[in-house]
């Protein structure tokens, strides 16, 4: 679609930014919206990244997508954050006010439970304890979500301890820290799995963990999302729990941002997923 001179511009930042499907989701929702605008990818280097957030209002730029590493250099930059980046610490999305200001807020969190309740709209946050594997930025967006959303408790559970301790401090008495080699059997009377860490990603080591305790009602969910069907998730779906898998998470963040710079909230449907899917083969 040909841009007037009045062309809304956004992009994303990140080193390296080759990796990133955001330009091909952005890039649809232009195209499929009609939109006067753009989304375009911006390789920048760590040493340069808070002066080139900084000079997104003089460059015209209605905001932005923040990838690794620069998510904690713009929590430090921006300035306004919205709860979910100050309760995570990091920010993947910039929107530029009208009177030049930066407003930081992380979508992580909206994103990855928006894909939880569409996948599995009869979930109740209340039925039971839920258990996550993890203590990084991932691991930050789905516990604050999940507490938004009500649940009573959330077991941590992390290969490094003293990580999830910090976790918890952070978040409440809510968080109950579990160590790694309790892990299958903190899943008990759970109504939550989810996995925020890297193992059974391609290319990783595999996520090691019995299910045997896990009810068969519980929710499975792993934000990884190469393979698209992980073990974790196959080995759920094969004793009858409903499963969750990573993709949606990384397509239901990036609406919010969308839906600031562009005027239009744009539709997480089979479409974009198939799209996204088509790349990652």
């Amino acid at each position: 679609m040909k841009m007037s001179g009045n062309a809304v511009v956004a992009g994303i930042i990140g080193w390296p930014i080759s990796h990133s499907r955001s330009p091909l989701i952005h890039g649809h929702w232009i195209e499929k919206h009609k939109i006067d605008g753009t989304y375009v990818p911006l390789a920048v280097h760590p040493d340069a990244a808070a002066d080139a957030i900084r000079s997104l209002p003089k460059l015209g730029i209605a905001g932005i997508n923040v990838t690794v590493p620069h998510k904690l250099t713009a929590f430090d930059v921006v300035d306004e954050r919205d709860a979910a980046s100050q309760a995570i610490g990091a920010i993947n999305t910039i929107v530029v006010s009208p009177e030049g200001s930066l407003l930081g807020s992380n979508t992580d969190a909206p994103g990855f439970f928006a894909h939880l309740r569409a996948t599995v709209p009869e979930w109740d946050p209340q039925a039971g304890p839920v258990v996550v594997l993890g203590a990084g930025g991932s691991a930050r967006a789905a516990i604050h979500s999940l507490l938004e959303a009500g649940v009573k408790e959330i077991r941590l559970v992390n290969r490094t301890k003293s990580k999830a301790e910090i976790i918890a401090s952070n978040f409440g008495d809510k968080i109950k820290v579990i160590s790694w080699s309790e892990r299958a059997s903190s899943l008990a009377e759970s109504n939550l799995l989810v996995n925020t860490t890297s193992l059974g990603m391609k290319g990783a080591h595999p996520l090691e963990i019995h299910l045997d305790d896990l009810p068969k009602e519980a929710v499975v969910y792993d934000i990884v999302y190469v393979p698209l069907e992980t073990n974790l998730l196959a080995a759920a779906k094969h004793r009858g729990n409903k499963v969750v898998d990573g993709l949606g998470m990384l397509l239901h963040q990036a609406v919010p941002g969308f839906h600031a710079w562009f005027g239009t909230k744009p539709a997480v449907d089979s479409e974009l997923r198939q799209l996204i899917l088509d790349d990652l083969k």
